[in-house]
């Protein structure tokens, strides 16, 4: 869906590829879905936050998940994500929330 609009995207099959991955890229943004095998997207999260800033600890990033219920949200943001967008995705409502996290962060 984001490669149509021109985004370079890598993926990852785990928490602990993806953030190997951002070891070498650091993305402009980070779309994690919550529910990973082993490691979920909680924890990969508080990883990349807890690198310092010239590492991407301050990456913007998007929680992708099925989990809708306010506490969901709630949980999402407070573990580090700056915006909880539900499944299924709408196309249109993933590409804003991209474009509002890369907007507010001047990427």
């Amino acid at each position: 869906m984001l490669t149509q609009t021109g985004a370079t995207v890598q993926g990852a099959r785990s928490s602990l590829d993806a953030f190997q991955i951002f070891q070498t890229w650091q993305p402009d943004i980070v779309v994690c879905h919550v529910g990973m095998p082993g490691e979920d997207g909680f924890g990969l999260i508080q990883r990349i936050r807890a690198l310092p800033q010239e590492k991407g600890g301050d990456v913007p990033a998007a929680a992708l998940t099925a989990h809708v219920r306010d506490e969901d949200r709630s949980r999402s943001l407070a573990a580090g994500y700056d915006v909880h967008v539900a499944k299924p995705v709408d196309p249109h409502t993933l590409a804003n929330a991209v474009v509002s996290l890369l907007q507010t962060n001047k990427v």
